[in-house]
């Protein structure tokens, strides 16, 4: 027999796959940036010295600071969000405490200006206030699901990986090859690796794959050039 009332069991619901997208994305940027700031460092300590220890002890420096700052920041910026959609939640229960019946009409009208008739409005505003009040209004009204507010450690924890994720290619390609390889070697592996995450994050984005791609790559590639023109300055240990 087929269920005809609900949805499809491989239908995934709109709002938990865009969440689901947009940490995707967030994730793919953090790796972004440990690819490119930790072979814009070890290039040009590469640049300066072939010796192995500084060019590790500078690459393994650059991606636990980076992975410190990426959490601390992501920490700090999920918290200042979550800290106001706590507040904007607590003026919403303390006004359906205080005038249930404004609030009742309030949603119906939510619903009304979306498309339904008053009076289908005044049904459905009333069913979902019967069944749960606080999160019918937080949802048509702030667009917060109460109960799946955004964890500031969670996301401190993804950007960290991420980042340390990303940051581990260039350093791993700049250690492995021949010394005389290892630059020429991490060019090539940043640059691909720059155009797959940019046309990753182009496309759960839903921008243009090839600008957004040509974009990072050629970040990517002034980075390390400026910073192997540093490691080049007459003077600096080679």
């Amino acid at each position: 027999m087929d269920d005809t009332t609900g949805t499809h069991p491989h239908e995934p619901h709109a709002e938990g796959l865009a969440a689901k997208l947009n940490w995707l994305r967030a994730g793919v940027l953090g790796a972004n940036d440990g690819i490119v700031s930790t072979a814009g460092l070890v290039v040009g300590v590469a640049a300066a010295t072939t010796s192995t220890t500084p060019i590790l002890t500078a690459g393994v420096a650059g991606l636990v600071a980076g992975a410190i700052s990426m959490a601390a920041g992501e920490y700090v910026s999920v918290s200042t969000q979550r800290d106001s959609e706590r507040a904007l939640l607590s003026k919403e229960r303390r006004e359906l405490a205080e005038a249930p019946d404004f609030e009742l009409t309030e949603l119906a009208e939510i619903y009304q200006r979306k498309g339904l008739s008053p009076e289908t409005a005044r049904k459905v505003a009333e069913e979902l206030s019967a069944h749960d009040a606080f999160a019918a209004h937080a949802e048509a009204e702030l667009g917060l699901n109460p109960n799946d507010l955004t964890n500031p450690w969670q996301a401190a924890f993804s950007s960290a990986v991420s980042f340390t994720c990303g940051a581990l290619l260039p350093l791993l390609a700049i250690l492995l090859p021949p010394v005389s390889w290892r630059i020429p070697v991490t060019f090539a592996a940043v640059l691909l690796a720059l155009a797959v995450t940019g046309s990753i994050s182009a496309r759960l984005g839903g921008s243009n794959p090839r600008r957004a791609t040509a974009r990072v790559v050629i970040g990517g590639a002034l980075a390390m050039a400026i910073t192997f023109a540093i490691g080049q300055i007459p003077g600096v240990e080679h």
